[in-house]
């Protein structure tokens, strides 16, 4: 049961009608008979159980953009109904626009539609849709949630995507197919050309040169068909939120674009998400169907409070790769990644594949390294250049034991680690 403004409306006359009287009297009858109209409409209102309720979402949206979802009532009772649908869903979905009115004839049915616009990543749940049905006086009704359930997947945005265009130009002049023909390095023989002022005197083929009586190099290109492996951690250290979102979508947007290049590179690409134990994977899958797999498995993800078992996710990217590979791992390397024992677990894993460690900077650290204020500001300073020392202390570690170590804030990882990895392809070290 609910009731409207109508209801208070003419309660509130009856307090005037009252205090004009100056009868008690008159109140309690004024009351009384507020009541005695609310029970009859309520009363004489349809049965909301008379309405059969479907809701329809679409599989999945990309953060931030636009969809709807709609709900059909169709009125199996025999009078008409009137009154208003909530259409209830998670804060997080952005639902706007979800009351409607509802004036439904019998035996009839009617679709009313909810604007989406998603402001999480993952699965946003919808509720019930609660039904308020007007009474003849319009004074009261009834109301009743009706269990609807629905779920909306919300995909990461892969805003990085921008810059794909520009990485995979690059990726056409190793690969020697761009309208600016370059010598493309790696370790695949190509062809032979002629030499030119500016090659590389080692990349010279001397029979071919004797045959020909002119100098000529060997020009090379880059490895296809390499195996990519990423591991993403979702360990607690990736529930810190810098700037609005946390490590883990930063490290999602990179783990994307890297996909999305490596695959048109020719590359296989592996994935897996891994704190305790591994909490989502992606394999086997190449072509025009990657990027769906991968942006599907890692949508539903979030950080657990616990630590990285390092050690288990070593087991894993031994067991998943039988030959030479690019191991990608998305983590910090905060001091606290050393206590967890990452230097330590990475290390056999280091000396048989390439590892490539991308870690989200935090801009705070820097403007607080600026500061220059009051005691408290200084004070706060000289914290955050403690922990950026540490920070690097950590890196130039990984380093000395062969790793590459890309480090920037959570806009520019994704195309930071794009780079790297056209430049491990450059130098032929994949």
């Amino acid at each position: 049961m609910y009731i409207t403004w109508r209801a208070v409306a003419f309660s509130s006359i009856g307090i005037v009608v009252a205090t004009l009287a100056s009868s008690g009297m008159v109140a309690w009858a004024w009351l009384g008979l507020t009541l005695l109209l609310i029970v009859l409409d309520v009363a004489s209102a349809p049965s909301p159980r008379a309405l059969a309720v479907r809701r329809d979402t679409p599989p999945s949206v990309r953060l931030s953009e636009a969809t709807s979802g709609t709900v059909t009532v169709l009125n199996m009772g025999t009078r008409t109904i009137r009154g208003v649908i909530r259409d209830a869903w998670q804060p997080s979905a952005g639902a706007t626009r979800n009351r409607h009115d509802l004036d439904l004839p019998e035996g009839e049915r009617r679709r009313f539609t909810t604007a989406l616009r998603p402001t999480r990543r993952g699965d946003r749940l919808a509720g019930p849709v609660t039904v308020r049905i007007l009474g003849p006086l319009r004074i009261a009704g009834r109301q009743l949630s009706l269990p609807c359930p629905a779920s909306l997947r919300v995909l990461p945005e892969f805003s990085s995507r921008r810059h794909l265009p520009s990485r995979l130009a690059r990726l056409r002049e190793l690969d020697g197919r761009s309208a600016v023909q370059i010598r493309g390095p790696g370790s695949e023989f190509d062809s032979l050309r002629e030499y030119v002022i500016g090659d590389d005197v080692r990349s010279i083929d001397w029979r071919a040169t004797a045959r020909r009586s002119e100098v000529v190099v060997r020009t090379w290109r880059p490895e296809r068909d390499r195996q990519v492996f990423i591991v993403i951690d979702t360990s607690r250290t990736s529930a810190a939120r810098v700037g609005d979102t946390p490590r883990l979508d930063a490290a999602i947007e990179a783990t994307l674009l890297l996909s999305a290049l490596a695959s048109k590179a020719g590359d296989r690409i592996s994935a897996i998400a891994f704190d305790r134990s591994v909490r989502a994977r992606v394999s086997g899958i190449s072509g025009s169907a990657l990027m769906p797999a991968l942006a599907d498995r890692l949508a539903p993800l979030e950080p657990r409070l616990a630590e990285a078992d390092w050690s288990g996710a070593v087991s894993v990217i031994q067991e998943s790769l039988s030959q030479r590979a690019l191991v990608v791992l998305l983590t910090s390397i905060d001091p606290a990644a050393v206590e967890a024992g990452l230097l330590r677990a990475i290390a056999p894993v280091a000396r048989k594949h390439q590892v490539v460690i991308a870690s989200v900077d935090d801009p705070e650290i820097m403007a607080m390294m600026a500061e220059r204020g009051g005691p408290l500001e200084v004070y706060g300073a000289a914290a955050a250049a403690r922990f950026d020392l540490e920070r690097r202390a950590v890196a130039e570690q990984l380093r000395q034991r062969g790793l590459e170590v890309v480090s920037a804030d959570p806009d520019s990882l994704a195309p930071a680690l794009a780079d790297t990895y056209l430049a491990l392809k450059a130098a032929g070290r994949l």
